[in-house]
């Protein structure tokens, strides 16, 4: 019984003295094909590929130290007291709306030194965000965390998981509800239909596809954070991200509806960058 229950390692393999930890497998190839998929749509929108480039290098560290920061701010009675664990992010704990946080403001500022437009990149970056969510909740699958609440085997069983995921959700002498895949489920559908939709003729307006991504992702978060058992509460009584899934539900659909009032004053996601250098050939 002991074998057949025994988690898989979190450490892929070493490196000499390194451990090489299958969370940080997971985060870098998510991160790699998001960035080769919003490459691609940059060059369709006319968002040059070196400016992708630069920008990910401020955002993608942005990310990471907010989304720590993110996590260690509401656990800070135990990080106050284990100073030196707050930099061992291999070791799971970070939050993706504090990585969104970090990553967004890196956006909003470039962007606007690059004269990018804003809304536009966003609704490039979104499609691939939500993917690597997906992909990146495989990383807390193989570390055991971001896992639900007490189940049966038999309920495992019932959902038809392979035999590996009912052997990982074993965690502290129960079996758990399998979160992390139901979020990371919820993502890639999420991915799918925006990658459907995109590119549909007069459906969105630039800013539409980004503001898609955060009410449909918030909408799922809310439902499956509720789930869970290891969310960061705020005052011992409310679930952070379900706080936050409701204001970011509610604030994209309102936005939604306010930017449509605007009607022709902003351009369609399809029309791409108009201070793109071809684009200012074409109007002189």
């Amino acid at each position: 019984m002991r074998g057949v229950l025994a988690a898989l390692n979190p450490i892929a393999f070493h490196l000499g003295p390194i451990e090489v930890h299958w969370y940080g497998i997971f985060i870098a190839s998510a991160v790699i094909i998001a960035v080769y998929l919003a490459v691609r749509e940059g060059n369709r929108r006319s968002v040059d590929a070196d400016d992708i480039y630069d920008m990910i290098l401020w955002a993608l560290p942005a990310a990471i130290i907010a989304a720590r920061a993110y996590y260690v701010a509401f656990e800070w009675p135990y990080y106050s007291k284990h100073l030196g664990e707050i930099i061992r992010i291999w070791d799971g704990g970070i939050a993706i709306y504090g990585s969104l946080i970090g990553a967004g403001l890196v956006v909003f500022f470039f962007c606007r030194a690059r004269f990018i437009p804003v809304w536009l990149m966003l609704d490039i970056a979104a499609p691939t965000v939500i993917m690597a969510q997906g992909i990146g909740r495989w990383g807390n699958f193989m570390n055991q965390e971001a896992f639900g609440q007490i189940t049966s085997l038999s309920f495992l069983q019932g959902l038809h998981l392979p035999q590996f995921i009912i052997n990982q959700m074993f965690i502290n002498g129960a079996y758990r509800q399998p979160t992390f895949l139901y979020e990371s489920t919820w993502d890639i559908l999420g991915f799918i239909v925006l990658m459907s939709l995109r590119h549909r003729t007069g459906l969105f307006k630039q800013g539409e596809v980004f503001l898609s991504y955060v009410i449909w992702y918030s909408f799922g978060r809310f439902f499956i954070e509720g789930m869970r058992t290891d969310s960061l509460m705020l005052m011992n009584v409310i679930r952070v991200s379900q706080l936050l899934s409701v204001v970011l539900f509610v604030g994209a659909i309102g936005l939604m509806l306010y930017r449509r009032r605007l009607g022709s004053q902003i351009p369609m996601y399809l029309e791409g960058n108009p201070f793109s250098k071809k684009a200012v050939k074409a109007k002189n």
